[in-house]
């Protein structure tokens, strides 16, 4: 069985008397460890499909499978639990607390799950091991998404997701945040999960995703997955 389970998978708003169909007829499966990227445009559906994947968004219709635990079939206090203990985010934007050091974001993710690695050493896995005791004002958009990393990994989840995680970095600190979730998988086993409008990163990807509409329009298996240091954009 795969390790993340997509089936028929649909998500409907309701904006008043208008119904918005952001995601409909959703299938796809990842194995455990890959590194995945969804791409496509802006409005394809790839946010709303990864916060439904998260536990942070319900969905209408279909299944969402992680881990042989039914994700789908959840009540509130259980996706709480879920996004807890399984799944690490990622974001745009760092959303650090900033009268808190960069040790203490981290240690924040330490509190509310039951098998956190130690924050000090993730910190210096990332590269920060001389930033820990900084707050994110003094620290570059790269640092601040570092720490970010660090907080999700050190939940030690069996997920990462990453809505467009170089989004807000300029092309070289993007490239080296991109080298950090991509050793991070091959080093941990980490399933890790990236979201982006850049096609060149499909490259990076042991399995790509591609959506547009509202549904995925394919799924490929990157036999050979480039080195972000290879792949130009």
């Amino acid at each position: 069985m795969a390790f993340v389970q997509f089936r028929n998978v649909g998500k409907v708003y309701h904006m008043g008397e208008v119904e918005i169909n952001a995601l409909h007829d959703v299938s796809f499966e990842i194995e455990k460890g890959e590194l995945v990227v969804i791409v496509g445009p802006s409005g394809a559906g790839k946010t709303t499909l990864l916060n439904i994947l998260g536990g942070m968004d319900t969905l209408t219709s279909g299944q969402v499978v992680l881990d042989g635990t039914e994700v789908s079939g959840m009540n509130k206090k259980q996706l709480t639990q879920y996004r807890r203990e399984n799944v690490g985010f990622v974001f745009q934007f760092y959303n650090l607390i900033g009268n808190l050091t960069a040790l203490e974001n981290v240690e924040l993710a330490n509190q509310i799950c039951k098998n956190p690695l130690d924050a000090e050493q993730i910190l210096k896995d990332v590269g920060l091991g001389e930033r820990m005791k900084n707050f994110p004002s003094q620290m570059s958009g790269g640092e601040q998404q570092r720490v970010a990393i660090a907080r999700a990994l050190a939940k030690n989840p069996k997920l990462l997701l990453c809505d467009e995680p170089t989004g807000a970095l300029d092309y070289q600190t993007g490239k080296a945040i991109l080298r950090l979730l991509q050793d991070t998988g091959r080093k941990t086993g980490m399933t890790v999960i990236i979201i982006t409008h850049n096609g060149a990163l499909t490259a990076m990807a042991d399995r790509v995703i591609r959506v547009r509409s509202g549904t995925v329009v394919s799924t490929q298996v990157n036999e050979h997955p480039q080195d972000i240091a290879e792949i130009e954009w």
